[in-house]
């Protein structure tokens, strides 16, 4: 469900108190804040945002060329890739920068006159998104940018159309004027938008990429490939059944749930001391995401820690949690009656069901007594690690989270002790 962004006004009232207006001319006019939130051919001299920061002040006007690059609108021996690499890598390892690239972004995607460039921006946009999120003060302004482009196809060629007839009568033929393109090229600018809009709400809350190591040219590429193919984390069971139509038609079960548990337990990961409570090394388990999302596992893996915070990782991140939110408020109400927690998974349906069964058949390997031994990871332990990764709470009360948190964690005990999944042995 989409959130109602915030109005117009609020967005315009915004500008006007964070943006840090520019000027021109020898007599230093102001820029108007239309013209400052506009396409600018030309480059910057000092930040789109108010700063204090002169390492920001610097770099700020370096990245307003890297997004020109990255656009197609200034010319640069680097490859697209690589610009966007430099861009992000700035971005991800400096805070203050984040909000500052968002801006530029939105500047150059506004009364743009070329469509490729306009797309490349909104492209940018998507891949910057699967690194870092804004500051939550700036999170909603750009949340109701994206939101007023997701349904705009039209007006935006009609913009572009407009823009353009009307350079035609300020400018003689004789001048050199910029590449036009209005036809489609690409994608619709509605897609990256809606792409935008999902990563934005969910970066927002999971944070952008961990982990010490800097950003890499594969994952740029990943992440421009997850706007048209959408990543195994953080879509919906359905789609991910969808996806792997074509490889695994047969599969019951999503092919990453399966996969990763059994590299755990092939890892000898139901005889690890904290296993599911120790994490896997971040950025170990940041490379096999990428490796898994090419459906593939490496054979090189040592440590059942990765593929086990990976898992949990997978269960946290689906768009939809495997108990689906309509059963949330039965789950909380039947956390210590066993028939009625059971009773509740037969309710849900079937893919869930059959998810959920798996995983609980899984946990109940790590409960059996010979394996808590070696683990220290006994029923209770294993609900609690896990039970926030098939439960969300929507409450914001802290002391209504809390208070759930116990139930969750309750109600996932009950099934690891009570449900029959002897069934699922086998299935894939």
């Amino acid at each position: 469900t989409l959130r109602k962004p915030i109005s117009q006004s609020s967005m315009a009232d915004w500008a006007s108190k964070n943006l840090n207006m520019h000027t021109q001319g020898i007599f230093r006019r102001r820029i108007s804040i239309s013209n400052m939130l506009s396409w600018n051919g030309g480059s910057i001299k000092k930040p789109m945002l108010i700063t204090s920061n002169r390492t920001i002040k610097k770099e700020a006007c370096e990245m307003f060329k890297l997004v020109q690059s990255y656009m197609g609108d200034r010319q640069t021996r680097m490859d697209r890739n690589h610009v966007a690499l430099v861009t992000v890598t700035k971005c991800w390892s400096m805070q203050g920068l984040r909000d500052e690239l968002y801006i530029q972004l939105i500047r150059q995607t506004t009364d743009n006159m070329c469509y490729r460039s306009l797309a490349w921006g909104w492209e940018l946009m998507a891949i910057s998104l699967a690194f870092f999120s804004p500051s939550p003060k700036f999170q909603s302004y750009l949340e109701g940018y994206i939101y007023r482009h997701l349904d705009s196809d039209e007006n935006i060629a009609q913009r572009i159309k407009e823009l353009v007839d009307l350079k035609n009568k300020k400018i003689t033929k004789s001048r050199k004027k910029r590449k036009q393109n209005t036809e489609d090229e690409g994608l619709p600018i509605s897609t990256y938008a809606k792409y935008c809009y999902r990563k934005l709400q969910k970066v927002a809350i999971t944070g952008g990429k961990k982990g010490l190591r800097k950003p890499t040219v594969e994952e740029i590429t990943h992440a421009r490939n997850a706007i048209v193919m959408p990543s195994l984390f953080g879509s919906s069971l359905e789609e991910i059944m969808l996806r792997q139509q074509d490889m695994y038609p047969g599969n019951k079960l999503p092919w990453v749930q399966t996969q990763l548990s059994q590299q755990v337990l092939a890892l000898g990961g139901e005889q690890t001391e904290g296993i599911f409570r120790i994490p896997g090394d971040i950025d170990e388990v940041n490379a096999l995401k990428l490796q898994v999302d090419q459906w593939r596992i490496p054979s090189s893996l040592s440590d059942p820690n990765i593929p086990a915070s990976l898992l949990k990782l997978w269960y946290r991140e689906l768009e939809e949690p495997v108990i689906p939110q309509q059963f949330y408020k039965e789950c909380i109400s039947n956390y210590e009656n066993p028939d009625a927690a059971v009773a509740v998974v037969q309710l849900l349906p079937e893919l869930n069901r059959l998810v959920l069964c798996y995983l609980i058949h899984f946990l109940q390997i790590f409960a059996q007594p010979s394996n808590v031994g070696r683990t220290k990871m006994d029923v209770n332990n294993l609900a609690m690690v896990m039970a926030p990764n098939c439960l969300r709470c929507q409450s914001d009360d802290p002391r209504v989270i809390f208070e759930n948190t116990r139930k969750e964690m309750s109600f996932l005990r009950m099934l690891i002790v009570h449900l029959d999944t002897s069934f699922i042995k086998g299935l894939v």
